[in-house]
């Protein structure tokens, strides 16, 4: 996928807090998003991952995540500056190569995007259904507006 911005979304709809990236995503693209960003889809597989941001300048993940914090807690990790290695744990995956285990791949490859941030909202329920818990939908509001200056700042550049 090339392009000068790459937003991706991460989830399951259908299991209740997990489709919260999702949703950001959806909200995102209802706003008039300047040229060159590029919005996507994902349940989250690693692999799917790494080509989707191969030619991307800068990519923005957004997805639920369980740290153990409170729920709606909004983590921003910049995977240059922070330790992945302790961090990947908090990305909750059906795969077994997920978010976590394709950012520490890409970086042993040398193919993670020099630009990369991410975006996690702790969830408190990852059990089926598609209504997220009332902290975590107040998160996915206050993600997308965080997102939306992040994507004005840079396309400004």
């Amino acid at each position: 996928m090339s392009g000068r911005m790459l937003v991706i979304g991460i989830g399951n709809g259908y299991r209740s807090d997990d489709g919260a990236g999702l949703l950001v995503l959806q909200m995102l693209k209802e706003k008039q998003l300047p040229d060159g960003v590029t919005c996507l889809e994902s349940d989250g597989d690693g692999a799917w991952l790494l080509d989707a941001w191969a030619h991307a300048e800068r990519v923005i993940l957004i997805d639920a995540v369980a740290s153990g914090a409170c729920p709606g807690t909004v983590h921003r990790l910049d995977p240059h500056g922070t330790n992945m290695a302790l961090a990947a744990p908090i990305f909750c995956s059906s795969h077994a190569f997920g978010v976590g285990e394709a950012i520490q791949l890409a970086r042993a490859l040398n193919r993670l995007p020099s630009d990369l941030l991410i975006y996690g909202i702790e969830g408190e329920r990852f059990r089926a259904g598609t209504a997220l818990s009332p902290l975590v939908e107040r998160a996915v509001h206050e993600v997308v507006e965080l997102v939306w200056r992040d994507i004005q700042t840079h396309m400004i550049k």
